[in-house]
């Protein structure tokens, strides 16, 4: 499990594929505190380390995965967001991230706001309970505050300084494609009530 509270950023070393599995190989930026059978979170996808070497670690995309995700659209050097899963006896900074992506997402707009950056994303999926103003959602890994939802899959979130030079949303521009995963808490309620023949 993951909290959206991005460590640090990485570039993509290696791409290659074995069958219908790609191979992705990342520069390593925590030397020897990483180990084969880690979890880590990168651009908000769960992934389980496959080989770690001195300067590099590896970890294997499924073919499910990369149909899901903007992960089957990384190139050479593409900076990559990480986060390792928490520890029970640390402090709860964002909120319940699975690492499992629900869809990708269009960035449609980013505004400079003077001391901060509007994203605007179209979610590819119905946002329908699933997202509500003032909620969590994550985007690329990142724990995010909805402040606006307009139709039906098109939301807004407000970046701090903080948030964007140290996470990989001060490379990206409009038209690219971002990971989104739901807040758990929504997607069960959903669940639930669909289950009720309350929806």
């Amino acid at each position: 499990m993951f909290t959206g509270i991005i460590e640090c950023t990485t570039h993509v070393h290696g791409l290659s594929y074995q069958k219908n599995n790609l191979c992705i190989t990342f520069k390593n930026p925590f030397s020897d505190r990483i180990k084969i059978n880690q979890s880590i979170c990168h651009n908000g996808v769960c992934f389980t380390i496959t080989d770690v070497q001195k300067k590099n670690y590896s970890v294997i995309a499924s073919e499910e995965t990369l149909r899901c995700t903007n992960l089957n659209i990384l190139k050479i050097k593409d900076e990559v967001n990480l986060e390792r899963s928490m520890k029970i006896n640390e402090r709860f900074d964002g909120h319940i991230v699975q690492g499992h992506v629900d869809t990708t997402g269009e960035i449609l707009d980013i505004e400079n706001k003077n001391g901060s950056w509007l994203f605007s994303f179209k979610s590819k999926k119905n946002l329908a309970g699933l997202a509500v103003e003032k909620g969590s959602i994550a985007v690329n890994g990142i724990s995010l505050t909805i402040i606006k939802c307009t139709r039906y899959n098109i939301f807004n979130v407000s970046i701090i300084p903080y948030t964007y030079e140290t996470t990989n949303l001060q490379f990206m521009k409009i038209g690219d494609i971002v990971n989104i995963e739901y807040d758990i808490l929504g997607k069960y309620v959903r669940e639930y009530m669909k289950s009720n023949n309350k929806l």
